[in-house]
């Protein structure tokens, strides 16, 4: 295990993808900045704009001189994979955290996922299914639909997760920068492809409980999205099949 100390240089980064969030990203940029003020360690702020219609790019600049470490980056071509993608590679954190606008799980969660209480985060994912997770006010038939995807997730691609879709996901810095370029996929299936490649690379995938609140504003189209997905787990598997994740194995 590698000593990292959160005392040099940036700790942490934390990527906001954002489309069409005017009203919903400054609660979230506030309550994440009075998390990060507390911390004993570095960390920046990453909202990548995607695309948006509304005053989302503005509502996200005008905090540039109130929040230290704040960056914008914006992301023209649609797709949340994308505006991920994009924040990943371009931030500076010893650790990369992706973080949904509407904080269904609290930022303060974040400690379950970062050293000293997680002693070797290669990459660590939110987990409403794991031992000690507790959902807040899901509709029966949303958590079921959920579970046969990730029953799909399981045969097809990465056997023995529970819950791949929980928006809330760390990478240590150099496994986002060896996973993140070959990701293909644009839109809700990246998280499924990106862990896929980080375990076809070696990388140990954790799963920790998380606190997680349903927001009946959610974005996610559950019956559109899931015939999506599927259709991209099977694009997954053909891209393995014709080399495109192919890396040098690791070992430990």
């Amino acid at each position: 295990m590698s000593f990292v100390d959160p005392t040099q240089n940036m700790f942490l980064s934390i990527i906001i993808p954002v489309h069409n969030e005017e009203y919903r990203l400054p609660p979230a940029l506030e309550k994440i900045q009075a998390f990060l003020a507390g911390q004993p360690y570095q960390a920046e702020i990453v909202v990548v704009e995607n695309g948006s219609h509304d005053r989302t790019y503005e509502v996200a600049q005008s905090y540039l001189g109130s929040i230290p470490n704040l960056r914008v980056l914006r992301e023209t071509r649609r797709g949340k994979g994308l505006a991920v993608r994009s924040g990943m590679l371009a931030a500076r954190g010893q650790f990369r955290f992706i973080c949904d606008v509407d904080l269904s799980m609290p930022i303060e969660e974040i400690k379950h996922f970062l050293p000293p209480e997680h002693s070797d985060p290669q990459v660590v994912i939110g987990s409403r299914e794991a031992p000690g997770a507790v959902r807040y006010n899901e509709p029966a038939y949303r958590h079921f639909i959920g579970r046969v995807f990730n029953t799909m997730v399981r045969w097809m691609a990465l056997p023995g997760l529970q819950d791949t879709q929980c928006g809330f996901k760390l990478f240590r810095g150099d496994v986002a920068e060896r996973v993140f370029p070959l990701q293909t996929l644009t839109g809700m299936s990246f998280d499924v492809e990106v862990l896929f490649i980080a375990r076809r690379m070696g990388y140990c995938i954790s799963e920790v409980p998380v606190n997680w609140y349903f927001n009946a504003d959610s974005r996610v189209r559950v019956v559109q999205d899931s015939m999506r997905m599927g259709s991209d787990l099977l694009q997954i598997r053909r891209n393995a099949r014709e080399g495109l994740y192919d890396a040098p194995l690791r070992s430990g």
